[in-house]
């Protein structure tokens, strides 16, 4: 972490990775920003899976699920109830995967009490690193990376990802990648700018989550949240903005000085066309077999090891 967090604030511009929000507040911020009016992807998404996907998962019958950035796995249910109704064998496997896991701990043991013919096997893991499955994951799999969480890497990194989701899923698997698709940009930016401010808390929380596990001084209230949409690159920024000169020092790291008005970029979410989906897949052996869309623009993709 203190290797990470040294090569992104020397970065220019300075950079903190997003995987250190979501510790268990932050994860719990997540799941409110999730709720708000103005946040679509999860709304428009799950309705996809209602709507379609889980009619798809029951005629596929698969008997393990791998899931890249599960979070509390309340979408998850849709999934997990039609491959539980279609499936030749118990038990089903549900294998979440997070880096948070306080988080996902809870999330394992509400969906073991759920479904007793489920068996949870979670694995705490950041997803930029290839994680270990459990042995004797049963065929076929199916690894889902639902949430549009894809648009959180850059092209090399999402597909050295989607790489890696081929392998665990095999030859006769299936990917579920859900994609936030290029849309008018006063509806992305209202989307990340929420007018309850849930997102901002969001943002500033990553400076509270290295003031406690690297003992740094970051002043939470001298930052402001700064998110806006980059039509150029197609892609939503959030920065966190200094709003007076500071010095702050960060143990094992060394000392930052900020400027008024110097950012710290700490996300980007890309916005996909289909022709870069596909594209992206292909760089990781995946083509699609189905593409499901709905309203505001937003794809549920179903990939397949490339023959």
């Amino acid at each position: 972490m203190r290797a990470e967090i040294r090569a992104g604030l020397a970065a220019r511009p300075r950079t903190i990775p997003p995987k250190y929000f979501y510790d268990e507040r932050g994860s719990e911020l997540f799941e409110q920003i999730t709720r708000l009016p103005e946040y679509y992807p999860t709304r428009v998404e799950r309705g996809l899976l209602e709507g379609v996907v889980a009619a798809w998962l029951r005629d596929l019958a698969p008997q393990s699920l791998v899931e890249l950035g599960a979070g509390n796995a309340e979408k998850t249910r849709i999934l997990l109830e039609a491959m539980l109704e279609s499936a030749e064998r118990e038990p089903v496997v549900y294998a979440p995967v997070d880096v948070s896991a306080q988080f996902l701990r809870a999330t394992a043991e509400r969906l073991s009490n759920a479904y007793p013919g489920l068996s949870v096997q979670p694995i705490v893991a950041d997803l930029t690193d290839d994680f270990t499955l459990p042995r004797q994951l049963p065929h076929p799999r199916v690894v889902a990376f639902l949430g549009s969480t894809i648009g959180n890497f850059g092209r090399v990194a999402a597909a050295h990802l989607l790489r890696h989701a081929a392998s665990v899923m095999e030859e006769d698997g299936r990917l579920l990648l859900g994609v936030d698709l290029k849309k008018d940009p006063t509806t992305l930016h209202a989307a990340y700018n929420d007018a309850a401010g849930v997102t901002a808390e969001f943002n500033l929380n990553v400076l509270r989550v290295l003031n406690r596990e690297l003992g740094a001084d970051f002043d939470v209230d001298a930052f402001r949240h700064h998110a806006f949409y980059d039509e150029e690159n197609g892609r939503i920024e959030m920065h966190l903005i200094a709003e007076r000169a500071q010095t702050i020092n960060v143990p094992g790291v060394g000392i930052i000085e900020l400027a008024p008005g110097e950012s710290i970029l700490t996300e980007i979410s890309r916005k996909y066309d289909r022709a870069e989906v596909q594209a992206t897949l292909a760089e990781a052996g995946i083509r699609i077999a189905e593409w499901f869309e709905a309203t505001p623009p937003y794809a549920v993709v179903v990939g397949e090891r490339a023959r």
